[in-house]
């Protein structure tokens, strides 16, 4: 019986404390084994290698899509070496072990940028489009980090007496691209759990293109198809964090505390609101097998966590979490002839797709729908004028706002929906609309924008501390 456990990049660049806790610590032995272990790439290398995740900032990926020549993104390749170099120095010093390390990611590095100069030189020639190899470039780029972070982790490993050993699902020397079960199958055939450690990359290289789906949410899909192709006993994702109430660093910490069990529904719910404790794609698969995802803090090593099941539900209800999302936009669209026409119903939401656009929620009445999206400024923009140009008689109305949810898996509370409405009356917040779904797992408020944290302190104030939760609010 084994564990299939991923190392989130945040917790991979504090890696010495992380062979203290999780990869070593007190084990001997056999305990050591029966862990395989999925890595991200070190906090930050992907934004370097990509663009950054929250601000957008290019890095090699955006610049070489945008870039007439070479020196436009070359120079971002060499920070992203450099960054990796550095990252080796700091954890091998001056050692035969950082000799290996650097050799393999410069050569890595090197074979990129070889093939990415010969694409743009090809594709200075009309026949050939760079549109049409920019996602394998993305792909390609995106792997480095992980190979990065799992060859130095084997390294290490090694160095400890471990019996580590690399799977590079990278796809580097493949001759062509396996279906991606077929990947993980072929990777795992001859690996004993029980004498090796396998350190996986959290990247894999196949047939069905992980990025173009899950973009860089491709790790915690790796992660989970090996936890299932390997019947794994359970799933774990070290973060460098607990599953929270809320926000310790809006609310305070000394005010959190740990979930302790919940519900796949919860976590989708996380996911929608840009909280992931897990892709919900990725937790699909966990959920049809009925593997538990355990969410723990990498450096709290003897805390059991948050389980996460399929079948759990609170035998009380309560509220296990105040989340939401704090950078929304409220789309109004209000037109007299809407009532009975079910065009809007077809044509809006495919028009937010094209625009990638991600849709939060929507609410409607006779004659006007309102989308929360999330999403660029300018393509917020360019929907409003678009719907006004498809719907001829609308009017749109562009809002900023934020949503803060309630959420458990047993959400029947009595009065939930009065002291939600009170807490943030009484602290001076004006609700733009209120959702609360059949299932009883979410309470959704729209608020202002500007009182987005105001309203996170409010209900958890009032939902979840003054409720007797104890240290976890469910042991897990």
């Amino acid at each position: 019986m084994h564990t299939v456990e991923k190392i989130g990049g945040t917790s991979m660049s504090r890696f010495s404390e992380l062979m203290d806790t999780i990869l070593i610590g007190d084990r001997t032995e056999e305990d050591l084994y029966n862990r395989i272990f999925v890595v991200s790439a070190y906090g930050g290398i992907t934004n370097l290698l990509l663009e950054h995740k929250k601000t957008g900032e290019p890095g090699v990926y955006a610049r070489f899509a945008n870039a007439e020549n070479e020196s436009a993104w070359g120079e971002a390749l060499d920070d992203v070496r450099t960054r990796m170099l550095e990252i080796n120095h700091e954890l091998f010093g001056d050692t035969a072990e950082r000799e290996s390390a650097d050799a393999f990611i410069t050569q890595r590095i090197a074979d990129v940028e070889a093939i990415m100069s010969n694409l743009q030189e090809l594709c200075s020639y009309g026949h050939f489009q760079l549109d049409d190899h920019l996602m394998k470039v993305r792909e390609m780029l995106a792997a480095i980090g992980e190979a990065h972070s799992a060859n130095n982790s084997v390294i290490a490993l090694r160095k400890a007496g471990v019996n580590a050993r690399l799977l590079d699902l990278s796809g580097w020397d493949q001759e062509e691209p396996l279906p991606f079960e077929e990947m993980i199958e072929q990777s795992f055939a001859d690996v004993d759990v029980s004498k090796e450690m396998p350190i996986v990359t959290g990247y894999t290289h196949c047939k069905e293109g992980l990025m173009k789906t899950f973009d860089r949410g491709y790790s915690e899909m790796t992660f989970s198809k090996i936890a299932t192709k390997t019947g794994a006993a359970e799933a774990i994702i070290h973060k460098e964090f607990h599953l929270s109430t809320a926000d310790p660093g809006i609310v305070g910490l000394e005010k959190v505390v740990t979930i302790g069990r919940t519900n796949y529904d919860v976590a989708d719910q996380l996911s929608n609101l840009g909280m992931e404790a897990i892709h919900p794609k990725a937790a699909k698969g966990l959920r049809q097998q009925q593997i538990e995802l355990r969410i723990k803090n990498a450096f709290e090593p003897d805390h059991a966590g948050t389980v996460i099941s399929t079948d759990y539900c609170s035998e009380t209800p309560c509220v296990e979490i105040i989340a939401g999302r704090p950078n929304l936009f409220a789309l109004e669209i209000f037109d007299q002839e809407m009532l009975g026409e079910a065009r809007y119903d077809i044509e809006l939401p495919r028009l937010l797709n094209e625009l990638r656009l991600y849709v939060v929620n929507r609410d409607s009445d006779a004659n006007s729908i309102t989308y929360f999206v999330a999403g660029t400024r300018k393509m917020v923009t360019r929907a409003v004028r678009l719907i006004g140009e498809k719907f001829a008689s609308a009017e749109v109305e562009l809002h900023k706002v934020a949503i803060v949810s309630a959420i458990g898996s047993n959400l029947k509370v009595p009065g939930i929906l009065a002291r939600t409405v009170s807490a943030l009356a009484d602290s001076g917040i004006s609700v733009q609309a209120l959702h609360q779904s059949m299932r009883q797992v979410e309470m959704q408020c729209i608020v202002n924008q500007d009182d987005y944290e105001s309203a996170v302190r409010a209900l958890h104030h009032a939902l979840i501390e003054q409720e007797d939760h104890g240290d976890v609010i469910c042991a897990a």
